[in-house]
Formats: C-alpha cells, structure tokens, sequence
C-alpha cells in the first residue's frame, strides 16, 4: 500500500488516457452498486452539496471512478518506506529481502472498511475468511497457510491467542491510534518464533512511534505541537449504528492517544436467528521521554465481541450459536538508546473470557485464557554498514475451561540478527533463533535475507525455517463435554509444524517527481510443511478416543499431516498520481496464484479453503472537496456444499465496496454515502457462514489538525 504527502504543486503526467479508460470502467460498477436500496443515499447531498453533480458532467464524469479522501493530502509519498518488522530494526523496504505492504492508519477513515480485518481484507495478497461482518470474527491468511500461520504483533508484542487462532484478527487498539499497518508475506520465525510462517502483521501505533523531543538537560530542542482529533458516525439499514472516534496530542516529550470504536447491528436474518453484532474497543496508549536517552511508554486496551456465530464451527442444523469475546490488554516500553546502543524492555499481558453457546438448550462454553510475556533485545549499530540486534523472549500460555480443561505452557527463546550492508547496493540479513517450548522441546531456527537495489530496480530473495505449535483448541476441544455429537475435536498427541519456506522477487520503481509514483513487484514462493496441523473429517470408528463422543456423529480430528507442499506467485502493483492541482488517483491491486499439494488423501479442512487465485485492490480518486473509493477482490477456490443447512462454497465471487464523499469547511467536515457488497452477492468465506448482501448506510465524518 501507499503514503502520500501533501505537495502545493501537482504535475500533470501523461498517463491521463490510460486512467481516464480505468476510471471509466470503475464508474460503470459503481453505478450498478448504487441500484436499488443503496440509491437513496444520494439524497444527503441535497442543499449544498448537491453542485458536485453538475461538475460531474461530461469529461469530469470520469471522477465517479476510484477515491480518495481529503485527508490524504497530509500524509507522506513513499513507495519504498521505512519499516522495522523484517529485521527489528529500521531499514528502507528494498533493503530487507522481503514483500513489505505498508498500510497507514489513515486509510482506516478514508477506504470503506468498519474493522481493521476489514482494512486488512484489501491489502494485496492477504486474504481474509470472514465469518461475520464488520469484526465479529475473521480469519487471516498468507500464502496459502492456516489461520494459525499468521503472527500478529501490535507495537513489537505478540497478540496470537493461547486459545484459537480464530481470536487473532482481534486486534485490541482503535484505528484513530495507528500510525501504520506492516505486512511482512513469508517465513519469519528466526525473529519472533512460532507462528510466524505466512508472514506477520504488524501494527504500530502513533503513540509508541512518536520522536519525543528534549535536550540533553531535559530542555526541549524543535519543539514539537500537534493535536489530532478525528472520528465518524454512520447509519444504515439492518439497524446499523457505527462511531470511530479518537485523538492523539504531543507535547514535546509527551505524546498520548486514545480512541473508541464500535459497530453495532440487528443484522440479517439467517436461518436461525440474526446476524447481529456489537463489537467495541477502546485503547489509551502514552509514551514519555524521561530523558533523551530513556523513555517509557504504556498502553491499555478492553476490546467486546458479542455476535450471532450460526455455523462459524459447525456445518449442523442444530447450530444457532451465539458468542461474546473480552479481551483486557495492557502493555509497557522502557526503551534506552545513546549513541550507537539501544536497548528495550517489553512486557505486556492478554486476558480473554469466551462464552461460546452451541444453541439455546446447550450448556455454554466458558474459557478463560492469559499470555504474559516479556521481550527484551540489544541493537547495536557497530558502523553505518553493520547492525546487531539479539534478544530473549519469554511466554507464558494458559487456559482455564469447562469444554477443554486447564493447562499452562511456557516457552523461551533467544535470538540473535546481522544486518550487514556490502557496498551501497547489496543487504544481507542472516538471523537464528534458539525456540525452547516447555514439553515440547526446542528447535534452531534459522534464516537469511537478502536484498540488492540498483537505479529503479530490486532483486530480492529470502530462505528460512518456520514452526508453529498446537493451542489450546488443537489440543483439547470438546474433552471435557459430556457427549459430543459432531464438530471438531481436539488431539493431545500433536506434534509441532516445521516447514521451509524460500522465496525470490523484484520490484521496479518507476518516479516521475515527488506526486507520480509507481512500484511493480512479483515474488515466487514455495513452502515445505512437515506435520502440519489441521482438522481431518474421521468417522467415529477411527477416532482415537471415543469416550464422549457419539457413535452415529462424524467429526474433524486435529492432525498432523504427513506433507503439505504450497507453491504460490504474487504480482503486486502500487501507484500515485497527481493528475492536476486539485485531482489525485492512488490505487493499489495485487494478484496471487496458489497451489497447495498433500500427502494426505483425506482432505483437511483449511489447508483446502484458502483461495486459489486472489485478486484484491484498494483505489481512491480526489477532486477539489470530493472523493470516490473503492475497495475489491475476486476469489478463486474449491467448492463445497452442507446439505443439512443449505449451504455452499461457490467456486468464486467477486466484492466490491464503494464510497463516495464531500468535504466541506476546509476539509474538517465531511458527509459520506457508502454500500458495502454493492453488487448484492452470496457468499461465504466457510462453509455454513454466510455473509451479508448489499448494505447501504451514510454518515458523518470530522477531523481537526493542528
């Protein structure tokens, strides 16, 4: 993804034609989305919005085609942006050997998205399984993997629930507190360990990024100022009530953010009940300079998911589930840096209560689960060519429940990384990491980056070994129910997934002046699973443990398959444009083709869901004070059918969002319409999980900057 900066004079460039016939064609799907029950929308902008028509017509009719919001005047260009999740320390994404997207915070606000799954279900190559909208509950996917191959991080701590993998995208801050999103694709375990074999993502916030100013007496030196305040009301049909509302002030050596977000909904009716949601976060972060070598910073986060989850688990008749997910987070930074050391202490602690209900005659499932860990690591930066970074993490895993028992795990691991530059072209980064896990053994884990960039182009490559270890759920699902009649059932046995991943690419850079840039970039993957974990459909007769389970029920046992074998290219596509003084275009698209080969003949269930052919884009167009954004994607997979609910996968579908929206009094006030699935498809992402049609809804948005 892009950054953008705000620049008083834009160039005109010569791909005018060729935009012009894109924006065309948007304009077409965008009309059509707008049909029916979403076109009513367009009477807010009666009165004195209402001129934006009639600049619209003729040539200018082309504007109605991408988007982009006002807001983006103000952030930064960079096609090749600075980024700390490859290594640990902060480089230039041509120099880490590895397919960075950098998403910042801003496009939270600016694309129409609810959640920061949703914001995430853009980004080139990364694929989204959604059981429900706008937060309730999705899947992340990178390359092919499972949903549990995916480490999440938010400020250089690690947020993978000790529970179920399908917590993860439960990412506890608000977006008004991100800075930037960065999504690493590939194989990242030599750094921060399991579960990091699809990639990483990354979330930064505004507060622990902030430079605090002070002098060497505690003086402040280039006094630094800034207050943001911005936030966006929404309504639409199926009773939707949506705000996402936050600030972030600093004051030289202070800077503090906090912000709330909540979307809410009666939902649409499914077969059993509604699809409704009420999912809220609320986080307050701080980071003080107490010198200016030594700062601390802390956060504090509560995040609600209470929501229909008819058949997110289960393919039964008999399921009308309901869930409500509590997740408290709370986190500390005490960094020192002097010269050429730094040095920084993490702590943070995750508490998660779910309450999971099969029906309303079921007894519900009530699981209690705690992540305490600490990270500490040492950069030393011995010249301008060699960087250091080594460190030690601990954690401790632990779960208390009356569907899968009690158990605790803990885990250490130290790790050590060179980031060694040869010439002015060529980085290479080997990194090693020494996993122990308590009952389970230790692994080495190593890996190697390398990078070099000349003029407009990058050759890159990277080979590492990855490994990921079973929760909770993989382990004890369904042990302590007194009778289970289907669904998935956990293993005790399980071994931990190894795998090798290696990778290889090239990005051509293409930069006419500071407002008209474009990246082209293709990578090929390939990574060999041993043991991988997954759910296996296994009648009772070959379950290896019987003792609650029914004899007529059918189940999916957790196993380690002997072999999965996933070979995958991504081609993604970024570019800026000014294309007068008052007109910008940003659109971002990327392609991925996989295939994924086991040598188990029995299908396992998530290895077989993820997408064959994905292609997802993000676009948004800007005239004078108004916008047009859209955000799409075609999936290609295999088919699926439940008879029992009526239910399918179909072989492929195609979304797509659209926004369109007016600024007004310098830009600090906006009104907004927006459909969501605006062509009205049926689908699901998993079987039995069907997710909603078009959605139409308008709304409000501020924001003050000073």
């Amino acid at each position: 993804m892009l950054t953008v900066r705000q620049d008083s004079k834009f160039v005109q460039n010569n791909f005018d034609s060729d935009i012009s016939a894109m924006m065309t064609m948007l304009l077409s799907f965008l009309v059509r989305a707008l049909k029916g029950p979403a076109m009513f929308y367009f009477a807010i902008l009666k009165g004195p919005a209402m001129f934006c028509f009639s600049i619209l017509k003729g040539p200018a009719m082309f504007c109605f085609a991408i988007l982009y919001s006002n807001m983006l005047y103000a952030q930064d260009i960079s096609l090749d942006p600075v980024t700390v999740t490859s290594s640990l320390v902060e480089q230039r994404a041509s120099q880490t050997g590895r397919n960075i997207a950098v998403i910042k915070g801003e496009y939270f606000q600016n694309l129409p998205v609810h959640s920061i799954d949703d914001l995430l279900r853009y980004v080139p190559g990364v694929e989204i399984q959604a059981r429900g909208p706008m937060g309730s509950q999705s899947d992340i996917v990178l390359r092919g993997g499972t949903f549990q191959q995916v480490l999440i991080i938010l400020d250089g701590l690690r947020l993978n629930d000790p529970n179920t993998g399908h917590f993860n995208a439960y990412i506890p801050i608000s977006p008004s507190e991100i800075e930037r999103i960065e999504v690493l694709k590939g194989a990242s375990s030599a750094i921060y360990g399991s579960d990091a074999v699809g990639g990483v993502i990354h979330v930064i916030s505004k507060t622990f990024a902030a430079r605090l100013q002070s002098g060497n007496n505690g003086e402040n030196t280039d006094a630094v100022q800034r207050t943001s305040i911005n936030g966006a009301l929404t309504a639409g049909e199926y009773g939707l009530k949506n705000a996402n509302v936050g600030a972030f002030v600093q004051r030289n050596r202070l800077a503090v953010s906090g912000g709330f977000l909540s979307n809410n909904a009666s939902g649409v009716q499914q077969r059993g009940i509604k699809g409704y949601f009420h999912n809220n976060t609320a986080s307050l972060s701080l980071n003080y300079a107490l010198s200016p070598s030594l700062n601390v910073a802390v956060r504090s986060a509560y995040d609600h998911r209470d929501f229909a989850a008819q058949n997110f688990y289960t393919a039964l008749k008999s399921d009308t589930a309901s869930e409500k997910v509590k997740t408290s987070w709370n986190q500390i930074k005490i960094g020192f840096k002097k010269e050429k050391t730094a040095i920084t202490l993490d702590g943070g602690y995750k508490f998660v209560r779910d309450q999971y209900l099969f029906n309303p005659h079921s007894i519900a499932n009530n699981s209690k689960s705690q992540l305490w860990q600490g990270l500490l690591t040492w950069q030393q930066t011995f010249t301008q060519s060699t960087n250091l970074i080594a460190g030690v993490n601990y954690q401790n895993r632990n779960i208390a429940s009356n569907d899968r028992g009690d158990h605790s795990l803990s885990q250490l691991a130290p790790f050590v990384s060179l980031v060694q530059n040869i010439g002015s072209n060529f980085t290479v980064t080997p990194s090693v990491r020494l996993d122990w896990r308590e009952s389970i053994g230790s692994e080495v884990v190593p890996q190697i980056n390398l990078s070099y960039k000349k003029d407009n182009w990058q050759v890159r490559g990277s080979a590492g070994k990855t490994i990921r270890d079973a929760d909770f759920t993989e382990r004890f699902n369904n042990y302590q129910k007194t009778l289970v009649t289907g669904g998935n059932v956990g293993n005790p046995a399980l071994k931990a997934e190894k795998s090798f991943s290696y990778e290889a690419g090239a990005d051509w850079f293409l930069t006419n002046s500071n407002t008209n840039q474009l990246k082209i970039s293709g990578t090929f993957f390939q990574r060999l699973q041993n043991d991988l974990i997954d759910y296996v459909s296994t009648p009772y007769a070959q379950m290896p443990r019987k003792e609650n389970l029914s004899p007529t029920g059918t189940f999916g046992l957790a196993l380690n398959i002997a072999e999965v074998n996933t070979t995958g290219f991504e081609l993604d596509f970024q570019t800026v444009n000014a294309l007068s003084s008052n007109q910008k275009l940003i659109f971002n698209a990327g392609l991925t083709w996989l295939k994924s080969e086991s040598s188990n003949a029995q299908p396992s269930f998530y290895v077989s869901s993820h997408a064959k052919f994905l292609g997802n884009f993000s676009a948004i167009y800007q005239v004078s004070g108004f916008s047009i954004s859209l955000n799409g994607l075609y999936k290609n997979r295999a088919e699926r059918a439940a008879s029992a609910i009526e239910a399918n996968i179909s072989k492929d579908y195609f979304l797509l969002n659209a926004k369109a929206e007016y600024a007004f009094l310098n830009r600090s006030l906006a009104v907004f319409v927006q459909a969501d699935n605006a062509f009205d498809v049926q689908y699901s992402d998993l079987l039995g999980s069907k997710m909603p049609g078009r959605w139409a809804m308008a709304g409000l948005r501020f924001n003050f900057i000073k």
